[in-house]
C-alpha cells in the first residue's frame, strides 16, 4: 500500500494532462493527427496554435520518412508542467533520423517541415529507441515560464 508521501511523489512527477494513441502511417493519419491534437487541444483549455502546425509537420514527417508498411505512428500530448505543453511523434524507422537544417536552398514545395518546426518550437529533439522507433519531441511554452 503506497503511502500518502508516495502518492505525493507521484504526483508530482506526473504530467497535468496525457494523450497518447496510435495512428495510420498514412496522409489520413498525419491529417487526423492535426484534428484530433486540435480537439484535445481545446477540451483541455489551451491554445491550439502553434501546437496544431507543429503536430501537422512532425505526423507529415512520420508518415513520409518514417513509414513501414503495416506500423503505424504514435502521437503523444502532454503538459509536464502547467505552463508546458509537450508533442511527441513516434514512428518505425529509428534508422531515419532528421538532421537539424536550414531551408532548402531552391525554392522547393517541400523540404522546411523541421524549419516550421524550429521556428515553432522552443526546443525540438529526437529521441531514439525502443528499438526501431524513434521519437522526434518538440515542447512550447504556453505561458511565461515561472522561474
Amino acid at each position: 500500500m503506497d503511502t500518502l508521501s508516495d502518492v505525493n511523489r507521484q504526483t508530482a512527477h506526473a504530467p497535468l494532462h496525457h494523450f497518447s494513441l496510435p495512428l495510420s502511417a498514412t496522409r489520413r493519419g498525419a491529417r487526423l493527427a492535426r484534428l484530433l491534437a486540435a480537439e484535445q487541444l481545446h477540451d483541455w483549455g489551451l491554445p491550439v496554435d502553434p501546437a496544431r502546425l507543429v503536430v501537422g509537420e512532425l505526423a507529415a514527417n512520420a508518415v513520409l520518412h518514417g513509414r513501414v508498411p503495416g506500423r503505424s505512428f504514435r502521437l503523444t500530448l502532454s503538459t509536464p508542467m502547467q505552463w508546458l505543453l509537450r508533442i511527441e511523434v513516434t514512428d518505425a524507422r529509428g534508422d531515419q533520423l532528421p538532421l537539424r537544417s536550414t531551408a532548402p536552398a531552391e525554392p522547393a514545395e517541400s523540404g522546411y517541415g523541421l524549419v516550421l518546426v524550429e521556428e515553432l518550437a522552443d526546443r525540438w529533439g529526437v529521441r531514439s529507441g525502443p528499438a526501431p522507433c524513434k521519437t522526434i519531441w518538440a515542447e512550447l511554452s504556453l505561458a511565461p515560464d515561472p522561474r
